[in-house]
């Protein structure tokens, strides 16, 4: 049975290279903040009285 797919495209390429590369970006910005957070609240969580 044949492929029906179209082979990619060096624009397809270059643009599934730029969306990872977002994705990436995204995902390390995400880490970044949590850590961030993280390391700002700190271990005084469980003695904060509210």
């Amino acid at each position: 049975m044949a492929d029906k797919r179209p082979e990619k495209t060096d624009a397809t390429k270059q643009r599934d290279r730029r969306n990872m590369a977002i994705a990436l970006g995204l995902g390390a910005f995400i880490v970044l903040v949590f850590a961030v957070t993280i390391l700002r609240i700190g271990g005084s969580v469980a003695e904060r009285s509210f």
